[in-house]
């Protein structure tokens, strides 16, 4: 591990993090700020409600390249593919987006570029395929009975660092597992409290919304 060379990629893994597609999405396809209608976040969800479904799936793709990126490409560019410098890589990209300094540190709730630094890295890591897949069904499986994006988001996130233990990941994982969720769940405190109250609003592919 070259230090300087791990702090470059943690730098470019947050800048790369960092760029708001939900954002540029909203300013380039309907000329207004998405952070004032919808839910005012920057994630996909959001961007399917106020910008369409084609929009909100490119948003989607988007930020899950975000966390591909600085843990694949960059990641071999600069020769930093040991366990601990993958994960520091990893949270970087995702705090990128989460605090985003191209908008006052402002940005979404991570989830999608969680998915893709943990894609990113299941090809570094094989024994984490397994426990990606998992987490991935647990969301689909909460989502399509529930319509409550955010209670999947919540549930894989807490799921994670359970699956972790339970297949026996390397320490630096099961780290990273619990740091992903904690931000998770951080970001979605809003969320939670809707949801308490019975004021959460459904994602509905299927079926009228309620």
């Amino acid at each position: 591990m070259n230090p300087l060379f791990l702090a470059v990629n943690v730098v470019l893994a947050y800048l790369i993090g960092s760029i708001p597609v939900a954002y540029i999405f909203g300013r380039v396809l309907k000329k207004i700020d998405i952070r004032e209608h919808g839910s005012g976040n920057m994630g996909a969800t959001n961007a399917f409600r106020v910008l369409g479904k084609g929009p909100g799936t490119a948003v989607l793709l988007l930020d899950i390249i975000k966390g591909i990126i600085p843990v694949t490409l960059l990641a071999d560019a600069f020769g930093l593919n040991d366990p601990v410098s993958l994960v520091l890589i990893a949270v970087a990209a995702v705090a990128g987006h989460n605090w985003t300094v191209f908008l006052g540190f402002k940005g979404g709730k991570g989830m999608a570029t969680s998915l893709g630094v943990l894609t990113g890295l299941a090809v570094q890591l094989p024994g984490l395929r397994i426990i990606l897949g998992l987490a991935t069904l647990i969301w689909a499986v909460i989502f399509l009975a529930s319509g409550f994006v955010s209670l999947a988001s919540i549930t894989a996130a807490v799921a994670l660092p359970v699956l972790m233990v339970v297949f026996e990941a390397p320490f630096v994982l099961k780290l990273l597992a619990i740091i992903l969720c904690i931000l998770i769940v951080f970001r979605h405190r809003p969320n939670i409290r809707r949801l308490v109250k019975g004021q959460e609003n459904r994602v509905s592919l299927f079926r009228p919304k309620t």
